[in-house]
Formats: C-alpha cells, sequence, structure tokens
C-alpha cells in the first residue's frame, strides 16, 4: 500500500468514525462533537497558513467574524436563505484574506504577527462601531425558522451534526490535496528556508498570498457554518481570544499535520470544558497543558506519532 493510499485511507476512516459517532454518541457530546467540528475547520484553515507557510498570524479571528457577519448580516436585513449567505460569508471572508494579505505580506516575522493583530483589531472595533447593524458585544440571534437549507431544518440536532460533518470533511480533504500539491509542497519548501525557496526561482511572495488567501477563506467558511448551525453572530468571535484559540488548537494536535487540527481542538475543548466545572480559572489550567506539551512534546500530539510512529503522517 503506498503512502497516499494509507494516508487518504487515514483521513476517510476519520470522517466515517465521526459519522458513525453520530448515533452513537449521548446528546451532551453529540452536539459538543458538532461545535469541535466546526472549531476544527477553522483551525484546518489556520494550520494552512502558520503550520504549512510558517507565518504566524495572531489575527485570525477576522476571517471567521467575516464569515460570520458576512452570512448573518444579509440573512438579518437582506432576508437572504441560508445557502446563499453561506457564499457571501466565504466571500467576505475571500475579499478580506486577499486585502489583509497584500499589505500584511509587506512585512515579515514579528512584524507579520503585529500588522495581523492590529487588522483584526480594527474589525472587531468596526463591529462595535456598527451597533445598528451588528448589534455590537451583544450580538443577534438568527431563528429556527430561517436556518433551513434546500428544506433541511439546520437547527435540528442530528441535521446540525451531519452539516457540521460535511464542512469539516471538505475543508478536510482540500487541505489533504493541497499539501500534496505542487503548490503544497512549496509552501512547505517555503517554511523550511524561505531564502532556499526563493533561489530556486519560486514566487514566494505569490505563493504566501495564495496561502493567506486559502487559510483565510477556510476560517470564514467555518465562521458562516458556525453561525448558521448554532443560530448566534456576536464580536465575541473576532476578539483577540479567537485568534489564539486556534493557534492553541494547531499547538497541540500537532502543526504541520492534517489531523492535528482535530486532535488538538477536541483536546482542549473538552479540557476547558471538564476544568470549569472545577474551578474559574479553567484557562489557567489549560495554559499548563499547553506548557507541560511545549516541553515534552513541542511537535504536539500527531507531530510526535508521526516523528516516531507513522512517518508517512501528512
Amino acid at each position: 500500500m503506498t503512502e497516499t493510499v494509507k494516508s487518504l485511507t487515514l483521513h476517510l476512516g476519520l470522517v466515517l468514525v465521526l459519522l458513525a459517532l453520530n448515533w452513537l454518541l449521548p446528546e451532551y457530546h453529540h452536539g459538543n462533537l458538532a461545535r469541535v467540528m466546526v472549531l476544527a475547520t477553522y483551525a484546518i484553515g489556520y494550520n494552512v497558513l502558520f503550520g504549512y507557510t510558517g507565518l504566524l498570524s495572531l489575527g485570525h479571528a477576522m476571517f471567521f467574524a467575516a464569515g460570520m457577519y458576512g452570512m448573518g448580516l444579509v440573512m438579518r436585513h437582506l432576508g437572504w436563505t441560508p445557502a446563499p449567505a453561506l457564499l457571501a460569508g466565504i466571500g467576505a471572508g475571500l475579499a478580506l484574506s486577499v486585502a489583509v494579505g497584500v499589505l500584511a505580506l509587506r512585512t515579515s516575522g514579528v512584524a507579520f504577527m503585529i500588522v495581523t493583530l492590529m487588522f483584526a483589531q480594527s474589525i472587531f472595533l468596526t463591529i462595535l462601531y456598527f451597533t445598528t447593524y451588528t448589534r455590537g458585544d451583544e450580538g443577534f440571534v438568527i431563528q429556527q425558522a430561517e436556518r433551513v437549507l434546500a428544506g433541511i431544518d439546520l437547527s435540528d440536532p442530528n441535521n446540525r451534526y451531519l452539516a457540521a460533518l460535511a464542512g469539516f470533511a471538505l475543508c478536510l480533504m482540500l487541505a489533504w490535496a493541497l499539501v500534496r500539491h505542487p503548490f503544497g509542497k512549496t509552501l512547505i519548501a517555503i517554511r523550511e528556508n524561505e531564502e532556499r525557496a526563493r533561489m530556486l526561482g519560486y514566487n514566494v511572495y505569490l505563493h504566501k498570498l495564495g496561502a493567506v488567501v486559502v487559510s483565510g477563506t477556510m476560517s470564514a467558511f467555518a465562521g458562516a457554518l458556525y453561525g448558521v448551525l448554532f443560530g448566534y453572530v456576536g464580536a465575541t468571535f473576532a476578539t483577540v481570544q479567537y485568534s489564539i484559540f486556534p493557534l492553541l488548537w494547531v499547538l497541540l494536535g500537532g502543526w504541520g499535520t492534517l489531523i492535528g487540527p482535530f486532535v488538538g481542538t477536541l483536546f482542549m475543548f473538552y479540557l476547558i470544558d471538564l476544568a470549569s466545572g472545577v474551578t474559574s480559572a479553567y484557562m489557567l489550567v489549560a495554559g499548563v497543558a499547553l506548557v507541560l506539551l511545549t516541553l515534552f512534546a513541542p511537535q504536539g500530539f500527531m507531530g510526535v506519532i508521526r516523528k516516531r510512529f507513522i512517518r508517512w503522517l501528512p
């Protein structure tokens, strides 16, 4: 069996396991896993930029929020149905990622991190400024009757789970195809040695811009999907916290691995969920876990597995 077949089997196997869990999990964990899959989709988008290209963004929440508000605002104020509204959210993320990429990639290293953070804060403040339309910190609810796609009620737990799985599977397999494509391999080369990639004749700037656009658009899709599945659009999702979360998920699960973002999101979600039931300082518990993992498994869970056991893991 070739490495390609092994890799494809592994990732399709994960999708099939998640599909089977739709009928096996109790109600509480069923709802949690649906949420985890959407957030893992966001982490997959972030991983394209950070894990495979080596660009550390501290403002990725702006793309998640762009997708969420791009979808939510047209449903709330223009009466659009979920299908075109999702496309509007994806389009908003695409446009924003192109604009941010063109400007932010004029910098590198720490400056790139700061610029992305500044852009994200600008988007957050814009949301708060146009309170008439966005309802600011309060946000707004998308009514259950509006969340119907092709006759399917997305507020129904079973349908919501399957829709979350479909979105996750789509982005997972797109990322799988991307890292096996020459474009993806070039991104990895840029991550490992940017100057050498440039000397070999690759247009580093255009490849980085492509990575920002792919990453931002995937993250916007996750934001739009989250809003329509869970029926809420709020400024909280544009805060710095939601820019840090995908970084933590990717670091925990294994940056530069395809399954890593899902593993990291699942681990962090349940760690916070369990810790919050014990102490109000649940983020301290998450911080300690991250420090320990950084010390003893700096490549994350899946990174360690790839290094020691499954070397063909993409």
